[in-house]
């Protein structure tokens, strides 16, 4: 079957998160979720080295909603139920159907962080992709000086494969490399 022919809820809910797909209109709280962590995501992420208008994310957000629909990249967004307010990105990347095997991959509003949201969140990614997606394999890939980042994976079970050695350039360098951990869950 044809991917973009495979039918599946868009959200669903964990104790404390909404999670859904992006939909045209989540740019202005993804704007200002990303203003409001940029500081934190600089790091790790090169899209905060961009600077970005409301509207550049706005058009990033529709173009997300088309790839779901497509089926060629689940970004999902995660919301508080109590509030409604969005609190992280996440989403599920790099997906090969065949096995069907994702990447989870994740970035947390930094006035939302240490409050456990995000490891919920990837625990119901996780849950979603088993049980929706029927998944084989599920990884996260981070730097290994991503601390934090790495602790959801260790906190959830995924098992470290290995570390892939000068795996990618660091942020803002053309010379300085960096080392990338691949967790990984398998399923039956």
């Amino acid at each position: 079957m044809k991917p973009i022919l495979l039918d599946f809820p868009t959200e669903f809910t964990t104790d404390r998160l909404l999670i859904r797909m992006p939909k045209p209109g989540d740019g202005k709280e993804m704007y200002e979720a990303i203003s409001a962590s940029i500081e934190d995501l600089k790091p790790w992420l090169p899209f905060a080295h961009i600077e970005q208008s409301e509207e550049d994310v706005e058009a990033n957000i529709r173009e997300a909603h088309l790839k779901f629909l497509s089926r060629e990249d689940l970004r999902l967004l995660v919301f508080s139920k109590k509030t409604g307010k969005l609190i992280a990105s996440s989403g599920l990347h790099r997906i090969n159907w065949d096995i069907p095997k994702f990447e989870i991959g994740y970035w947390i509003d930094s006035r939302y962080a240490g409050k456990g949201y995000m490891t919920e969140a990837v625990q119901g990614i996780t849950d979603f992709a088993v049980n929706e997606l029927k998944a084989r394999r599920i990884e996260i890939r981070c730097d290994t000086r991503n601390v934090k980042s790495a602790a959801i994976p260790e906190r959830l079970g995924f098992m470290l494969e290995g570390v892939l050695r000068n795996d990618s350039l660091e942020i803002g360098s053309t010379t300085k490399l960096r080392d990338t951990s691949v967790y990984a869950k398998v399923f039956e």
